[in-house]
């Protein structure tokens, strides 16, 4: 089954243009015969041949199914190119830790997955050179805003896209005589999984990742969100209903308290709590799809994003960048387009339950190869059509990821009792100023 041409045609709301079939990376020359830089620049093609014997260090981290295609596909590009690709797999909450000594000792690796450019963008390849200026438009507009530096080059590529969405256990709600409807408010939703939490027992009626880019959801969906285009974008009014619901589920044990207070700000997923049918509703993302099909022992799936003001859930994604200390840049680059070609790109996605960057596969649509991943991709890709513009500008926003951590830590000061909501939303947005002028100069 294909997805449904109503929603892939959404994803590309923004007019795009799209530019032709990627070259391989080399020197970027121009069309002028004086060689000036007054018209459009091409790359020179490079022959496969001249990496051969050439080693490759990828940093990586995995939502499970990934790390195959992953595997897959390096395979064929190290057959295509004779080269050796090192993939390094580290744990997510290790991953930025590692990679900034590894910068500090000089010894960075070529290659990089990351979920966002904020602590590296100073130290991140410009692709252009290698790719040529137009390749950027092969990707859907929204992720394009976040792999851009100041002057407007490419120093990552969009290796997939997400989606912040909702996950049901059906075997509970079918326990407790509940329905899952086709769409709820937040205060219809909560009714009902406290429904099912005191038919069935569960220790819990809703869980989500401890996750700044979560809670952004739940912001999303109140009516506000941290950042925009220009800064601090946060309505501390709103932002304080929205937060509030989620101290009041954990002050009552709806939602897990301590799993919450643990681990300090570092993201710690939830996926354990759902798999072990503690909960009938778990907020996480699409790339648990995946892992959902093959691990989970009741039935399951997702579910449309409760809706408050707005509906719809809150984007980001994944990104492959190189370094500058990269010891063949060259090769960095073109291991990022070979991994992101259409038919490459489409792998990866399928096989790990992520949705697609490109233009072409979002409008030519892609199938998964499990049913009930496709149908819970569409449940994702239906709520994608409906996801307010700004997640992508504030997802996009330079400041987002630290500003995402000061969000975990002033919701755990409300759970812990060190602050109220209204103080803590408050001060949320003093940081966020902070941090916006620490990161724009």
């Amino acid at each position: 089954m294909r997805l449904r041409r109503r929603v892939v045609a959404a994803l590309c709301l923004i007019p795009l243009t799209l530019a032709g079939a990627a070259c391989a990376p080399g020197e970027v020359i121009s069309d002028d015969d004086d060689g000036s830089n007054g018209a459009a620049e091409s790359v020179e093609p490079v022959d496969p041949a001249d990496f051969a014997g050439e080693t490759l260090e990828y940093m990586y981290f995995t939502d499970g199914p990934d790390e195959s295609a992953t595997r897959e596909l390096i395979g064929k590009f190290e057959e295509q190119y004779d080269v050796t690709v090192n993939l390094q797999i580290m744990p997510y909450a290790d991953l930025i830790t590692s990679a900034l000594n590894r910068l500090s000792a000089g010894n960075a690796p070529d290659v990089i997955r990351l979920t966002a450019l904020t602590d590296f963008r100073g130290d991140l390849l410009v692709l252009d050179p290698y790719l040529g200026a137009d390749y950027k438009n092969e990707f859907l507009p929204g992720p394009q805003r976040g792999v851009v530096n100041a002057n407007g080059e490419l120093i990552a590529v969009p290796s997939d896209l997400t989606l912040n969405g909702m996950f049901v256990n059906l075997d509970l709600f079918e326990s407790a005589g509940v329905e899952v409807p086709e769409t709820w408010t937040w205060d219809e939703m909560l009714e009902l999984g406290k429904q099912v939490k005191d038919a069935t027992g569960v220790p819990y009626s809703y869980v989500m990742d401890k996750s700044g880019h979560r809670v952004s959801t739940v912001l999303s969906q109140h009516g506000t969100f941290m950042l925009d285009a220009n800064g601090n974008a946060l309505d501390q009014e709103k932002a304080t209903k929205a937060l509030q619901r989620l101290a009041d589920l954990m002050a009552t044990d709806d939602m897990p308290r301590d799993f919450w207070l643990g681990s300090g700000s570092r993201y710690e997923g939830a996926n354990e709590i759902f798999l072990a049918g503690e909960t009938p509703l778990y907020m996480s993302g699409n790339w648990q799809v995946g892992q959902f099909v093959q691990n989970a022992t009741f039935n399951w799936a997702a579910a449309s994003n409760p809706c408050d003001v707005e509906c719809g859930g809150f984007p980001g994604g994944k990104y492959m960048a190189a370094f500058q200390q990269s010891k063949n840049p060259a090769l960095a680059a073109e291991f990022i387009r070979f991994m992101n070609e259409t038919e490459n790109q489409e792998l990866f996605v399928t096989t790990s339950g992520q949705l697609p960057t490109r233009a072409d596969l979002s409008e030519a649509g892609v199938t998964y190869p499990d049913p009930k991943a496709q149908a819970a991709m569409d449940v994702f890709l239906a709520d994608l059509v409906i996801t307010p513009s700004g997640g992508f500008e504030a997802n996009g926003n330079p400041a987002f990821s630290p500003s995402a951590t000061e969000l975990v830590e002033e919701l755990a000061a409300v759970v812990g009792g060190q602050k109220d909501v209204p103080t803590a939303v408050a001060d949320l947005s003093d940081s966020i100023d902070a941090l916006v002028e620490e990161t724009s100069s």
